[in-house]
């Protein structure tokens, strides 16, 4: 091709004299963040409630013969009180019934879970009275307790009202504390 003599430049450079360059597209819009999700908390909550099963009494733990109570340490004795006599409604349950120690401690750990993430306060766990297991023990009774008390969130649990299950079942009060 040719050089282009100046007629044929300046023709050009008049030919593209209303030309501006187009303004730079913008990004599309990002899309929202997903939720955050506590991830290691809840593998913390988890791991913890894998280790329940040693059995080894805490502070604040109180077995009276048949019936488990427990308060954390440092709250008002009239949260275990109110708890007893019933006066928080029960926002959820879940029964233990037919479960090995295993299923029942995952059982317990996913309720848990769920319970604090739909913000509930009082939640009960029917554990059972033992009448099924070999030698009537009641096994999962003795373990469901030790496992709430290692959970932060456990404030205080003591035997259901006779018509919620009575030692066969427990209250628990659910909360945050305070620091």
């Amino acid at each position: 091709m040719p050089p282009l003599d100046d007629a044929e430049r300046e023709e050009f450079r008049s030919a593209l004299a209303d030309v501006h360059p187009l303004p730079a597209p913008e990004p599309p819009p990002r899309p929202p963040a997903p939720p955050a999700q506590a991830r290691y908390a809840e593998a913390d909550e988890l791991a913890v409630l894998a280790a329940l099963a040693q059995g080894t009494p805490e502070e604040g733990e109180f077995w009276t013969g048949d019936d488990w109570v427990y308060l954390r340490p440092g709250l008002p004795e009239r949260l275990l009180r109110d708890l007893r006599r019933g006066k928080m409604p029960i926002q959820a349950d879940l029964d233990l019934h037919g479960l090995r120690v295993d299923e029942a401690r995952a059982a317990v750990a996913d309720f848990l879970l769920e319970s604090r993430r739909h913000r509930r306060t009082c939640i009960r766990i029917v554990h059972g009275k033992g009448l099924g297991s070999p030698g009537q023990v009641p096994v999962l009774k003795r373990l469901v307790g030790h496992w709430l008390q290692r959970y932060q969130e456990v404030l205080a649990f003591a035997p259901a009202r006779p018509t919620e299950g009575g030692s066969g079942a427990l209250r628990i009060l659910l909360g945050r504390l305070r620091a």
